[in-house]
């Protein structure tokens, strides 16, 4: 069964980038992993700090995709590691988030979003669904890392 997700108000919205999990990365903290990755497009610019001090994730989507700011040169190599940077340590830093994932065992996920064709699957279904595809990959690591014992305790 394919898990679909898109507002944080759903049962997987833990799963959106706009989620209220904020985490520690690069020594400093981010309200959502929305915060990192839009900061990141102005790396080494003030315009990174901006966004990241900015309220509401969709603030640091909005100032992350305006184009009077110049994103940095190497942004479409360096975009998928650094959302994949972002999710793996929401879910490394939050349990209750990391057990909802590991949770989904081996189906599909679906960022079910009818505007992205690249993060998510489009409004026909037709889309890269990159999201969805790291935080598969996301749960593959944390299942390695957080394995369950033979009492059910983690062990990491």
């Amino acid at each position: 069964m394919t898990i679909y997700f898109y507002s944080t108000r759903e049962q997987y919205g833990c799963f959106s980038n706009f989620s209220a999990h904020g985490f520690k990365l690069d020594e400093l903290y981010w309200p959502t992993s929305e915060h990192y990755f839009q900061a990141q497009k102005f790396f080494g610019t003030p315009h990174a700090e901006q966004i990241r001090l900015v309220k509401m994730p969709k603030d640091a989507a909005r100032m992350g995709r305006e184009r009077t700011r110049s994103l940095r040169q190497d942004w479409e190599q360096v975009k998928d590691d650094i959302m994949r940077q972002a999710v793996l340590r929401k879910f490394q830093t939050h349990t209750d988030i990391r057990d909802i994932l590991l949770s989904t065992g081996d189906e599909e996920i679906v960022e079910n979003s009818p505007i992205d064709f690249y993060w998510g699957c489009g409004a026909d279904g037709s889309g890269k669904n990159m999201l969805g595809k790291i935080l598969m990959e996301v749960r593959e690591i944390l299942s390695h890392a957080y394995s369950t014992d033979i009492d059910n305790s983690r062990v990491q």
